[in-house]
């Protein structure tokens, strides 16, 4: 029994080694918060596209909305988190201190939640993918599975929903206002935005202009 139990664990071991360096350079054939849209009797829309595919403006817009520190960490915001803590210590609005790097992990490999046992999974495969992928790809891969609205999935597939358009000619206006909705894409309303999306896109704006020319961000949103 104990041989059995070894060998499971060190099959478990490689075969997820193997996926991490397989979605380096391929997408995954599903994720858990798909599947359970789809158990749940919701549409899902999906549509991965490269990098290339996605125009500079609304890479730069999730950077600004999500985590600004998104090209000097290795994953992880200390600071950031410690923000966060604070904030929601003073009980007004429960706020998150995740990363990119970090949301990718949950994704992508995870399911939703709050467990510890979730979030020591999801600390080591942000340690993985920054390791193995690079910000780049981990950018690509966030704005391909995060859903961006009730069962959808992908800049891609938003840009297409709200807009009526693909994901490379986004206008800034509109990147800022599908970046703001990531938080929580089943509360807020993209198209037509309501005010406290349309407030909130204009922080975001401001962001960008403050972000825009950032050597290190502009290596990996190009």
């Amino acid at each position: 029994m104990f041989k059995f139990i070894r060998k499971t664990i060190l099959y478990i071991i490689v075969f997820q080694f193997a996926y991490i360096i397989a979605l380096k350079w391929i997408n995954p054939p599903f994720t858990i918060t798909q599947l359970t849209s789809l158990i749940e009797g919701k549409s899902l829309k999906r549509d991965y596209v490269d990098a290339a595919e996605m125009s500079r403006t609304i890479k730069l817009a999730v950077i600004a909305a999500e985590d600004q520190q998104f090209a000097q960490h290795s994953g992880f915001d200390i600071k950031g988190i410690q923000k966060a803590i604070e904030h929601n210590e003073k009980g007004k609005s429960l706020r998150g201190g995740s990363t990119i790097s970090q949301q990718v992990a949950k994704n992508v490999f995870l399911w939703q939640g709050r467990t510890w046992v979730r979030k020591g999974l999801e600390a080591y495969f942000t340690f993985m993918i920054e390791l193995i992928w690079g910000k780049e790809r981990i950018l690509e891969m966030y704005l391909n599975v995060s859903e961006m609205g009730i069962g959808v999935y992908g800049i891609e597939a938003a840009s297409h929903y709200y807009f009526q358009k693909p994901a490379k000619d986004l206008t800034k206006d509109e990147a800022a206002k599908i970046a703001v909705v990531l938080p929580n894409p089943k509360k807020y309303n993209v198209n037509p935005a309501d005010h406290l999306v349309t407030r909130r896109a204009a922080w975001v704006k401001r962001q960008m202009n403050n972000l825009s020319g950032d050597p290190a961000i502009e290596k990996i949103i190009q």
